[in-house]
């Protein structure tokens, strides 16, 4: 006989061992029941409310485990913390690199004799040293630009151009020199050196540090006038790598410009006592020596020697540090003020001789400390 779970005929032939394994796929545990979407009502249930047979049960809100539970908030709490010590870690970082203020110096070139005159400005430039020089923009000519060990062709390119772009708009811009707006210079400046340009206009001090012509050649436009707008240009420029971060360009060049008097210019530089009189002219005329200097164009020569340093957001911003600026100019004379403007000696004036002999602006080399003496190679020999 079969066992009480078995059928009453017992467990049929070829049938496999167990009927509890035969029919174990089809069985229904609690878990699956309870998760079913339609229940079928009761007996009771059908006969009170005539129900239909069945009812939709609502669906059963399967929430996380409570493993991903935990996982999410430790996910959370990770990305929370390196938030939090991303924008406050005990740790400062560098401090911002600040431009170094400028330095700057400014000579004064006296000449020893009368200061040479003519009325045309190109047989002053054809009897000068100036006479091969290119005019304007063409004659900052940019070196071969090779890549360093940290910074790319295009980048070293980036800074010589920059630095050129200085030299033509501090240097040859008309309306700069004459006195105008200074501002496309400043454009080109790191705007950490913005306080210090703008002070040394509103307030020009010898101190070194705020002179405008430590920035730029600018003439008292009362005074002097352009007799020609060609300024006549030779120079060199060199780049070098200081470290990882910084290019440094130094450019050495001489400038020579033809000025005038200006009309209502006074000739305040010219010395009274030795060329007061108009028989002692250079043209050879009557009057004053602001008549002879209005009437006859004169060189002026300045030699400026200025030093840029870029970082990678200066190359990118199309800015310069400028840090040093050394400029020589003549003829002027030594008591002449030389922060605010350039004041040249015309033609036909001269001043007494102050510092050492034979200083010349078109040569390298070391300059005076305070004010040289305009070597008699460096004027027009006419």
């Amino acid at each position: 006989m079969g066992g009480p779970g078995d059928p009453p005929q017992g467990t049929p032939e070829g049938a496999p061992g167990g009927g509890e394994d035969e029919y174990r796929s089809v069985v229904f545990d609690e878990s699956f029941v309870r998760a079913a979407r339609l229940q079928e009502y009761s007996a009771r249930e059908r006969m009170i409310d005539h129900a239909r047979a069945v009812r939709r049960r609502p669906a059963l809100r399967r929430g996380l485990s409570r493993q991903a539970m935990i996982l999410v908030v430790l996910i959370a709490v990770a990305f929370g913390t390196a938030i939090y010590m991303g924008v406050r870690h005990p740790y400062p970082g560098p401090p911002a690199k600040r431009p170094d203020p400028l330095r700057m110096t400014v000579i004064p070139l006296s000449p020893q004799g009368r200061v040479p005159g003519a009325e045309a400005v190109a047989d002053l430039y054809a009897r000068s040293p100036a006479a091969r020089y290119r005019v304007g923009a063409s004659g900052i000519n940019l070196p071969p630009a090779r890549r360093t060990a940290h910074f790319s062709d295009s980048q070293v390119t980036s800074a010589l151009t920059t630095a050129k772009d200085y030299l033509v708009e501090s240097s040859l811009d008309p309306d700069v020199l004459t006195g105008g707006s200074p501002s496309s210079v400043r454009l080109l400046l790191d705007p950490e050196l913005y306080d210090q340009f703008d002070r040394s206009f509103r307030s020009p001090a010898a101190d070194g540090r705020h002179a405008p012509t430590g920035w730029l050649v600018r003439f008292d436009p009362t005074r002097t006038a352009l007799a020609d707008r060609r300024v006549r240009v030779q120079g060199t420029l060199r780049v070098t790598e200081t470290d990882k971060g910084t290019l440094e360009v130094s450019t050495d060049h001489t400038f020579v410009y033809a000025v005038r008097g200006a009309s209502g210019g006074d000739g305040s530089g010219m010395d009274k006592a030795s060329g007061g009189s108009g028989k002692d002219k250079a043209s050879g005329g009557s009057g004053t020596g602001r008549a002879s200097g209005e009437a006859k164009a004169s060189l002026f020569t300045v030699r400026r020697e200025l030093q840029f340093r870029f970082d990678r957001d200066d190359l990118r911003m199309h800015q310069a540090e400028l840090f040093a600026s050394a400029t020589q100019a003549g003829p002027l004379t030594c008591a002449a003020d030389a922060v605010s403007h350039l004041r040249p000696l015309l033609a036909g004036e001269r001043a007494k001789a102050g510092g050492p002999a034979g200083t010349d602006p078109y040569a390298t080399g070391r300059a005076p400390a305070l004010c040289g003496t305009l070597a008699d190679a460096a004027q027009p020999s006419l």
